[in-house]
C-alpha cells in the first residue's frame, strides 16, 4: 500500500511539472508573439513566463481546490442539511441570511454531477 501511495505522489509531481512546463512555454510564446508587435514590449524568457503564470494564479485564481459549484463534500452536506429542515426552519434560515453577500438563494436541486 505504501508503494502505491509513493507512486501516486510521484505521478502527481510529474504531472505538475509537465503542466507547468507546457503552460510556461505557451505563455512565453504568446507574449513574445503578441506583446512586442502590439505594444512595443520586450520578449520574455521561459522563467519570466513561469513567474507571470504564478503571479497571475496568485492574484486571480488562488490555490483552492475547484469543487465545481457545491458538488464537493461541503455542498453535499449542506444540501442534506437543507433537505432535512422543516419549512419553518428553512424560512428562518433564509430570513437570517438576507442582506449577506448580496442575498442568499435556495440551494440547487440535487442532480447528476457534471
Amino acid at each position: 500500500m505504501k508503494g502505491y501511495r509513493v507512486f501516486k505522489v510521484l505521478k502527481v509531481i510529474a504531472m505538475v511539472l509537465v503542466g507547468a512546463t507546457v503552460f510556461g512555454f505557451v505563455v512565453q510564446s504568446l507574449w513574445n508573439w503578441l506583446m512586442p508587435a502590439m505594444f512595443g514590449l520586450h520578449a520574455i524568457t521561459f522563467w519570466q513566463a513561469l513567474g507571470m503564470l504564478l503571479l497571475s494564479k496568485i492574484l486571480f485564481g488562488g490555490f483552492h481546490r475547484h469543487a465545481g459549484g457545491g458538488r464537493g463534500r461541503w455542498g453535499r452536506e449542506m444540501r442534506a442539511r437543507w433537505e432535512s429542515m422543516s419549512p419553518e426552519e428553512r424560512e428562518r434560515l433564509m430570513a437570517g441570511m438576507k442582506g449577506r453577500r448580496g442575498g442568499w438563494c435556495r440551494p440547487e436541486p440535487a442532480g447528476p454531477a457534471v
